[in-house]
C-alpha cells in the first residue's frame, strides 16, 4: 500500500472518532525514525507497567529541554508504544520525549497511578541528563486521562512530596483536553477508578490550584465530546488566571477529543498547530522566567 493511500486512511479513521489500537498504529507505522534515538523499557520502579521509553533527537548536541508525556484512556488501558509518534514529535523539535506506562484499573485505583507519575518525574530528574536532557528544563505533559495524571503532579505537591521533589522541578505542564473538574462522574469506565459516588473532593486538579503552580499550557477541542473543554481547560484556565499563574489557553475548530492528540503525528498536523504551541511553550521565556523566580 502507497503512503498516500495509507495516510489517507489514518486521517479518515481518526476523523471519524475512533483512536484504538488500529488507527494508532497506522500512525506509528507512517511517522519515520530518523528524528530521534529510542532507548525503550525502562525500568522506573517494580512493576511491569513502571516502565518509560525515551526518545532522543537524532545527532543532539548540548542539553535538550524535556517533556514526560502520559497517555489517556480513562485509567482503564493504554500502552506506551502506541504514541510513539509522540516521541517522534517532540524529537523532531530538538525536544528529549519520555513516554511513560502507568498502573491503571482494575490494578489500581485514584491515586496509585499518580504515584505512577511522580515516580516517572524522580527518574527523569535522576536520571535524563545521561541521554542528553536538561533536567532544569522539564516539562509534564499529557492527554486526556494523562492530562489529569500531569495536572495533579504540577498541582498537587503532595505526589512529588513522596519523591523528596517539589513541583518546583517543573518549568511547566502541558494538558491536552484533559479532566479537571469531573464530579458528578458520568462515564462508566471512570466511576470506579475513583470510587463513584464517594469521589474524594481533593481527587480533582481545579482543587490545587494556587499561586507557586508552574505555567501552563492548556489546549482543547470546541467539539470534544467526551470532556467538556469549558468546564475543564476554561474552568481551570479561569483559575490559574485568578491565581496569578502564566496559562496559555487554546481551543482548535477542526480536531475532537481523539485527533487532537493525533495532530501531534505528522501525517495529521494540518489539523491544528498542536505541536508548534507545545513546542513555542516548551521554549518560551514565560517558564525560563518561572523556574528562576521559583529558585529563589
Amino acid at each position: 500500500m502507497k503512503k498516500k493511500t495509507i495516510v489517507f486512511l489514518t486521517a479518515t479513521a481518526l476523523l471519524g472518532g475512533l483512536i484504538g489500537c488500529a488507527p494508532l498504529t497506522v500512525i506509528n507505522a507512517v511517522t519515520s525514525s530518523r528524528s530521534y534515538d529510542k532507548t525503550a523499557d525502562i525500568a522506573f520502579g517494580t512493576d511491569a507497567r513502571q516502565r518509560l521509553d525515551v526518545y532522543v533527537p537524532h545527532g543532539l548536541q548540548g542539553l535538550a529541554p524535556v517533556v514526560v508525556f502520559f497517555y489517556g484512556g480513562s485509567w482503564n488501558n493504554g500502552n506506551r508504544a502506541d504514541y510513539a509518534f509522540i516521541g517522534e514529535a517532540l524529537a523532531s523539535r530538538g525536544i528529549i520525549a519520555v513516554v511513560a506506562d502507568y498502573r491503571v484499573y482494575p490494578q489500581v485505583r485514584y491515586p496509585d497511578f499518580i504515584d505512577d507519575a511522580a515516580l516517572t518525574l524522580a527518574w527523569t530528574v535522576k536520571d535524563i541528563q545521561r541521554f542528553g536532557g536538561d533536567s532544569k528544563r522539564l516539562f509534564v505533559m499529557g492527554h486526556s486521562a494523562g492530562a489529569y495524571n500531569a495536572a495533579m503532579v504540577a498541582l498537587d505537591q503532595r505526589w512529588l512530596a513522596k519523591q523528596g521533589l517539589t513541583p518546583v522541578i517543573l518549568r511547566g505542564w502541558i494538558g491536552l483536553a484533559g479532566p479537571y473538574d469531573f464530579i458528578p462522574i458520568e462515564n462508566p469506565d471512570v466511576k470506579p477508578v475513583f470510587f463513584f459516588p464517594d469521589t474524594p473532593p481533593e481527587s480533582q486538579p481545579i482543587n490545587h490550584v494556587t499561586r507557586a503552580a508552574p505555567p501552563a499550557l492548556l489546549i482543547a477541542s470546541h467539539d470534544d465530546k467526551i470532556v467538556n473543554a469549558v468546564r475543564n481547560t476554561g474552568g481551570m484556565a479561569t483559575k490559574l488566571r485568578a491565581s496569578g499563574v502564566a496559562v496559555t489557553e487554546l481551543y482548535f475548530d477542526r480536531t475532537s477529543h481523539a485527533t487532537l492528540i493525533a495532530a501531534m503525528a505528522w501525517p495529521l498536523r494540518g489539523l491544528a498547530p498542536v505541536l508548534d504551541n507545545v513546542e513555542r511553550f516548551v521554549k518560551s521565556d514565560a517558564a525560563r522566567e518561572n523556574y528562576a523566580s521559583q529558585e529563589k
